[in-house]
């Protein structure tokens, strides 16, 4: 007769009171899967740092995972907004602070996960957010709807050549705001950039590390189920509440393809399609993005011990 397994005690967190744990990597990796494993075994909540699962009714495009399947672990700073609302990074970061204190003060452990890096960012590490005026932020607007982003993005790079070289010269709306923060300031806008260093005690990040075939087909996937769970209904519902002509929601991946499609412009497959290649392109600006942060502690995403490995590292940090 087999003698039964040795129970192995769970990790204790004692030595780091103020855990704060942050699941990154790119979409469609597994993170959602991880974080909820280690809610359970850690004893914690999870708090989003998605920015556009911060708008209620933007639920199958946005991977938001339904109530049913949270088991039972409460999850923070979901459907915040109207889509109508402009979602803002520097209000968001002190919200999900708070939330951290909240959670931490009740002896539970707050587990942040999302895929918007600079959400992420913005609440782990010295991050600030210089003020705005209206006035020189509808001036610089102006011009860029006169101009074009491509001129704007010549004007920054002389200005500040760092923070050219971090935007998109197509990111129209992250020039006026490079260009109207250093008109404000009489600083260069990258020195308002978050630095690699925490803002709180006990911050530890858990990348979930995919090959690049296996994360493109992984995409695929996600994206078919997407379609065939009805987002192309749930965009036309969304554009009846006025989805088109918001600031933020309407740029959310694979909402403008739907739109399009809803349009006429489009066949369904296209949208698909397109929005298929959207996502691998934000993917691949994930990896960039993490990649150049020496924190993160990767894990491969396939390990059959994954939360094992991850909770032994937690132990040690």
């Amino acid at each position: 007769m087999t003698p039964a397994p040795t129970p192995q005690p769970e990790p204790t967190f004692e030595a780091v009171p103020s855990l704060v744990v942050a699941v990154v990597g790119a979409t469609a990796a597994g993170k959602t899967g991880l974080s909820l494993e280690l809610a359970e075994r850690l004893g914690g909540e999870i708090v989003n740092t998605d920015a556009m699962q911060v708008y209620r009714g933007m639920d199958i495009g946005t991977a938001k995972l339904p109530v049913a399947e949270r088991q039972g672990i409460p999850h923070h700073l979901l459907d915040l907004m109207e889509i109508t609302e402009q979602a803002s990074v520097a209000d968001f970061q002190q919200l999900a602070r708070a939330t951290i204190t909240e959670i931490q003060s009740r002896g539970r452990v707050p587990i942040l996960v999302g895929g918007s890096a600079l959400y992420t960012r913005a609440v782990l590490d010295q991050f600030e957010f210089p003020g705005t005026d209206p006035e020189v932020r509808a001036r610089w607007e102006a011009r860029l709807e006169a101009e074009g982003s491509g001129v704007l993005h010549r004007e920054l790079a002389v200005l500040d050549p760092l923070a050219a070289q971090s935007i998109l010269a197509s990111n129209g709306r992250r020039v006026v705001r490079a260009l109207e923060v250093v008109e404000l300031t009489g600083r260069p806008y990258s020195a308002t950039l978050p630095r690699l260093e925490y803002a709180m005690p006990g911050a530890v990040q858990v990348g979930v590390e995919i090959d690049r075939p296996r994360l493109d087909a992984r995409i695929v996937a996600r994206v078919d189920q997407m379609f065939a769970d009805g987002f192309v209904a749930e965009v036309e519902g969304l554009v009846a509440r006025g989805l088109a002509a918001t600031p933020t929601a309407s740029r959310a991946i694979g909402y403008p393809e739907v739109m399009a499609h809803l349009r006429g412009e489009l066949t369904e497959v296209q949208a698909r399609e397109r929005t298929v290649i959207a996502t691998r392109r934000f993917a691949r600006r994930q990896d960039q993005w993490f990649t150049k942060d020496p924190r993160i502690n990767w894990f491969a995403w396939d390990a059959d011990d994954l939360a094992d490995q991850v909770l032994a590292r937690l132990v040690g940090a």
